[in-house]
């Protein structure tokens, strides 16, 4: 199982890739396509022509890191295909993978507090 922190910042190409490139292509494609880099802290979630299969590619801290999953017996909630890119929250990406409508899950609206005095 893949944890993402809280603080990361998930981005999801949302047109179909070739899934025949490996993470440094990926890492490539969305710098100099999306504008995201991978290696600058922020994770790209990939999706394939067939909507059972996504890459995401991450810089650690270490290094360049790729998870790939095919999801059997169904497919991924995918967002509308249009040119571009989405942003996700990790929660958001964790039901995605798991398979389930992550457009449900919101992050909780916490109010603005009042000035004191």
């Amino acid at each position: 199982m893949l944890t993402m922190p809280a603080s990361l910042t998930i981005y999801v190409a949302t047109q179909p890739v070739d899934f025949r490139k490996g993470a440094e292509g990926l890492a490539l494609l969305a710098k100099e396509t999306l504008g995201h880099d991978p290696m600058k802290g922020v994770a790209v979630v990939f999706r394939a022509k067939r909507p059972d299969r996504v890459k995401i590619v991450v810089w650690d801290g270490t290094g360049l890191a790729m998870y790939w999953k095919r999801l059997d017996g169904s497919g991924f909630k995918w967002p509308p295909i249009v040119a571009g890119v989405m942003r996700m929250n990790a929660a958001q990406l964790s039901a995605l993978l798991a398979g389930m409508d992550w457009t449900r899950m919101h992050a909780p609206r916490i109010p603005q507090p009042k000035a004191l005095a």
